[in-house]
Formats: structure tokens, sequence, C-alpha cells
């Protein structure tokens, strides 16, 4: 069993104990803890989507993806600063790419979906799924973070 899996089940256990439906696999794990409707209500339908029922926005339809004013990325769910215009980089993957986050700002777990293993990333803060990483990213780190933007805010500095 894998850590998501593990985390998922005290999470259910814990929403089954407490009569709080649960809308991640993880949420006894993080800061932020709302239930699903109140998800629902804060988030516009495309977030919910991907922050809270780990979905994918169509690529390129992020205006995130082309922004290049100096600024933080933030979690669309709980505002956790997640990554600083400083390591945002074209990626030409029609989603919004960093390099590396801020130090704390994102967990990350195994992804077994579509028959592949991928690195999913989270909120450390409310653990809403941005997206993936994956190793050919640029230096300095090599890491590309494809985060999807619908799980973005900015905020110009």
């Amino acid at each position: 069993m894998n850590r998501r899996q593990t985390l998922f089940a005290g999470a259910s256990l814990a929403g089954l104990l407490s009569g709080l439906k649960l809308s991640h696999p993880a949420l006894a794990a993080f800061e932020v803890v709302k239930s699903d409707e109140e998800w629902r209500k804060q988030l516009d339908p495309v977030a919910y989507n991907v922050l809270r029922k780990q979905g994918t926005e169509r690529a390129g339809t992020s205006p995130l993806d082309r922004e290049k004013r100096t600024g933080t990325f933030a979690c669309a769910g709980c505002d956790q600063p997640l990554f600083s215009s400083q390591t945002k980089f074209e990626s030409g993957t029609g989603w919004p790419s960093f390099y590396q986050p801020m130090a704390g700002a994102v967990g990350e777990s195994t992804d077994r979906a579509y028959g592949m293993a991928r690195t999913e990333v989270h909120c450390s803060r409310c653990g809403g799924h941005l997206g993936h990483v994956f190793n050919d990213g640029p230096k300095p780190t090599g890491l590309r973070y494809c985060m999807n933007g619908a799980a973005l805010n900015f905020r110009a500095a």
C-alpha cells in the first residue's frame, strides 16, 4: 500500500467517524480541511475538478501559462504561495511550468492512473491537486513542475 492509499484509508475512517464528507484522499493530513460541499461553493467547476478530483485542464486553456509578470503563483484552494515567477519557464506543453516550488509549499505522491507511475504534486496546506513533476526541466533542478493553471492564482509583485 502506498502513502496515498494509506492516507486515504485513514482519512476515510476519520470521515466516517466524524460524519464529514471527504473530497480528497488525504484530507486528514492537511491544515486546511473542508467538506466537498464547501469546496464546490468556493471553487469554479474547473478548479474544483482539478484541485479536488485530480482532474486536468485542457492544454493551452490557462492564461497563467502565458503570464510573464513578476509575482507569486498561489494555490487556488487555500492561497498558499507555491511558486515564484522567477522559477517559471516556457515548457511548450500548454500548462504553466516551473523548475522549483517554494520551500515546503508542495507535497508529492505516486499517481498510477492511466497505467503508468507519475509523481503527483499537491498543495502541502490543503492537499489540492496541482499537477505532476517530471525530470525533463531546465537547470538548475532539471525538474518540470507541470501545473494546472486552474489550480493556481497569480499575485503580481
